[in-house]
């Protein structure tokens, strides 16, 4: 007779724990925020393609440091199921996007979670609850925090590691999102380009005879202030128009020129004049995820001598297009496209010099086809797409209860 097997003490407690009911949890405490923060690092545990995010930078976009919490209201959540963290979400209310829209509409973002329906299920239950009684009749995201930040969930492009300031994901969540009632509502493209791109022979002669009225300058750093003013206000002029534009505020814009000193080359940046008035930008990061890749997110005790070395001497090979734009007059004629295929021209040499080989510029709205031609005539593709989801919470003017 074979006696019987019992389990051991490691497997009666992960059983008893797959069994315990998911606990919302706010995230405000100390502890409950470090597990908050940390939880990605066990939701991509064997995603090669994940790139971990400076700790202490994720710290700081959660502080009252970041000026976006001057205009919204920001709660955040974790799930937990025993002892065990499993997912995590976030839920705003921004006053900028209700001023110029009036529409009742709140966000989600931050959304993290193992690939467990019960988990998803709960977090967007608390995060609705949370939005629905501010009075918000639909929610939409992710967006980490706003459009003018990480936003959209990645639905195709997982096999590739994500550019500075864009996310990445797993593929199930978009599944998980569609089963709590979310629909796609908006796609946004990442294109890649490789550097040694050849204009083609039409477009510069093209380029050759509209190009007279344009001159293109780099950054001035000696009159840096007037220049962030000019591409912020060329920003907010070309992006009006398009969807879910919110505009940046002046302390927004003003941590922006901080990254831009910070990280930016001053030859990254060219902004193109059409007779002597500003009329389009156009800004090149370096990758920084490529830089910190394989820190673990921690700068100490070495890896901010690693991240150095790789910004100043060793280089960093690939970079993001993140802020582009050409003035509304111009755009839907051909000035407007040779504005922005003259800008990326000449980038070209810059980013080559300093040893780039690939660019990606994102995002793109799926149904901005001009940009797209332009960019697809010169070699690039389309290798990411992003996702934002809607749902509605209540019909408009009834109780938010």
């Amino acid at each position: 007779m074979t006696s019987p097997r019992v389990k051991s003490p490691q497997t009666l407690l992960e059983t008893h724990e797959s069994l315990a009911p998911v606990e919302i949890f706010p995230a405000d405490s100390r502890q409950h925020f470090h597990q908050f923060l940390r939880l990605p690092w066990s939701v991509y545990r064997d995603d090669p393609a994940w790139i971990p995010p400076l700790f202490f930078e994720r710290k700081m976009h959660f502080s009252t440091h970041n000026p976006y919490y001057q205009h919204a209201e920001v709660q955040t959540w974790i799930a937990r199921r025993g002892n065990q963290t499993l997912g995590r979400i976030s839920a705003q209310i921004d006053q900028l996007h209700l001023q110029q829209y009036g529409d009742s509409t709140g966000f989600f973002g931050f959304i993290e979670a193992e690939n467990d329906a019960e988990v998803f299920a709960a977090l967007f239950n608390r995060a609705e609850n949370w939005l629905r009684s501010r009075g918000m009749a639909r929610v939409r995201g992710p967006f980490n925090f706003s459009i003018n930040e990480e936003c959209g969930l990645l639905v195709e492009g997982f096999d590739s590691p994500p550019a500075i300031m864009m996310g990445h994901a797993r593929p199930y969540y978009a599944q998980q999102i569609n089963a709590q009632g979310y629909q796609g509502i908006q796609d946004l493209l990442a294109y890649q380009i490789a550097t040694d791109f050849t204009v083609p022979v039409e477009l510069d002669r093209l380029a050759a005879r509209l190009g007279k009225r344009v001159k293109l300058r780099p950054l001035n750093w000696k009159n840096f202030q007037q220049d962030l003013a000019i591409i912020k206000d060329i920003f907010e002029d070309a992006w009006a128009e398009n969807w879910g534009f919110i505009p940046f505020t002046d302390e927004e814009f003003t941590e922006l020129g901080k990254n831009l000193k910070l990280l930016v080359p001053g030859e990254f940046v060219r902004i193109a004049e059409v007779d002597g008035e500003p009329a389009a930008m156009m800004v090149v990061f370096p990758n920084l995820n490529e830089a910190i890749r394989d820190l673990n997110g921690r700068l100490l005790p070495f890896g901010w001598l690693k991240l150095l070395w790789r910004l100043k001497i060793s280089g960093i090979k690939s970079g993001r297009v993140p802020l582009m734009g050409v003035r509304q007059r111009y755009q839907d004629s051909r000035l407007g496209a040779i504005l922005a295929l003259m800008m990326i021209t000449a980038l070209q040499p810059e980013v080559r010099k300093r040893g780039m080989r690939q660019a990606e510029m994102s995002w793109i709205l799926e149904s901005n086809t001009g940009m797209r031609k332009i960019i697809e005539s010169i070699g690039g593709w389309a290798y990411k797409r992003y996702r934002i989801y809607e749902k509605t919470l209540r019909q408009e003017g009834s109780a938010p209860w």
